[in-house]
């Protein structure tokens, strides 16, 4: 595997710029050092910025990889806790035909929350850090989570999801109106 920019930085791409709109490669060597070096760069970026995933778009790497790290915070004071985890290669074996419409936030969408449908459940097919192969049923806001970071390696950003303008708000507004009432 090759990373795309050999100069890691660990600012986060803001929307508009070109690498979140990009269809992110297929990861070859997932042991391979760049690939690990820049998975934990990754950890390292999404726990500094207080965010609950991240996708190598985001850190100008277009390689289908992404953290998922669900934990309570000042951004989703009520998301359920799970242990950080890399998911590389992702794909959907399964959807829901239920849909629910929730609120998202974007480390590369700054001071915008946005009204999004996603599947309530899904069975998803992914490796790990150490390249072994996992099934895997997520379910409410977990799955809401890896459909959004999995946009991120498609070129899609949760703007892109919207149903309607009217469902995007500035996050301060939102915490007025809709993080106050839990």
């Amino acid at each position: 595997m090759e990373l795309t920019d050999k100069t890691y930085k660990p600012s986060i791409a803001q929307v508009g710029q070109p690498v979140l709109h990009q269809k992110a490669k297929v990861v070859e060597d997932i042991l391979a050092e760049d690939c690990q070096q820049l998975i934990k760069q990754m950890m390292s970026t999404v726990e500094q910025a207080g965010g609950v995933g991240i996708a190598a778009p985001q850190v100008f790497q277009s390689l289908r990889v992404f953290i998922m790290c669900s934990k309570p915070n000042a951004r989703y004071p009520n998301a359920p806790y799970m242990e950080p985890t890399a998911i590389i290669n992702p794909e959907i074996m399964h959807m829901s035909t239920a849909v629910e419409k929730d609120w998202e936030g974007c480390l590369s969408v700054p001071s915008m929350r946005g009204l999004v449908p996603r599947h309530k459940t899904i069975k998803v097919r992914y490796l790990d850090q150490q390249a072994n192969e996992h099934e895997v049923e997520f379910t409410d806001f977990v799955a809401r989570i890896f459909q959004h970071e999995l946009d991120h390696l498609d070129g899609l950003t949760f703007i892109d999801r919207l149903e309607s303008t009217q469902d995007l708000v500035s996050e301060s507004y939102w915490y007025q109106r809709y993080a106050a009432k839990g």
